[in-house]
């Protein structure tokens, strides 16, 4: 019996794909700019220059999060960890890797699912522990002033089914639900989350 591919996944690797050149060539011009101005490049260049990067880190975590991910296929922990750096860097969340090795491309996949969901209830900021667990299972233990309870999407993560309704900034939940084939686990208060992925 053959496999139905997955088509979101596949679309999401394509678009991944199709931008990543052009947004590190837009990247490659204003280092280029930046070398020129020398040690005091103007707002405006800085501006662009940090957006840049940010395009560049958001488009690498959509190209892991929401891609295909091969049987097999492994992620070095350099990889892992120097997007985690990149996220907390430009983003709302501080993510802190607590001895994280190599994972398989499934594994990362839904370790990114999970940062964006928590990115969606931590508007305010908060700090983000990532650990793993013997067996092999990752958690992720965020905490921040105020938790967004979203008490329509974690459901999703456990496995329900996504309501016709559902905004496409949501649609992570969703994914990472299928994902873990409701197997996930969240637990959460007024301040704390933690998933078992």
């Amino acid at each position: 019996m053959t496999k139905t591919p997955d088509l979101v996944a596949l679309l999401g690797s394509r678009l991944c794909h199709d931008l990543i050149s052009p947004i590190g060539a837009i990247g490659n011009g204003v280092e280029l700019l930046m070398m020129e101005a020398g040690a005091s490049p103007s707002p405006e260049l800085a501006l662009v220059n940090d957006s840049v990067a940010q395009a560049n880190t958001r488009i690498r975590l959509f190209r892991l999060a929401f891609g295909q991910a091969g049987v097999g296929q492994r992620l070095g922990r350099a990889e892992v960890q120097g997007l985690l750096l990149d996220m907390g860097r430009g983003g709302r969340l501080a993510i802190l890797a607590e001895g994280l090795g190599d994972l398989d491309r499934a594994q990362a996949k839904r370790l990114f699912l999970g940062l964006l969901c928590l990115e969606s209830a931590f508007p305010w900021g908060g700090q983000v522990v990532i650990a793993q667990t013997p067996e092999g299972a990752l958690t992720l233990a965020a905490q921040g002033k105020r938790v967004k309870p979203l008490p329509h999407l974690w459901p999703l993560v456990r496995g329900e089914a996504p309501p016709a309704d559902l905004a496409a900034a949501e649609v992570h939940f969703a994914i990472l639900g299928a994902e873990l084939a409701g197997q996930g686990h969240v637990t959460m208060d007024e301040t704390r989350i933690q998933l078992l992925l």
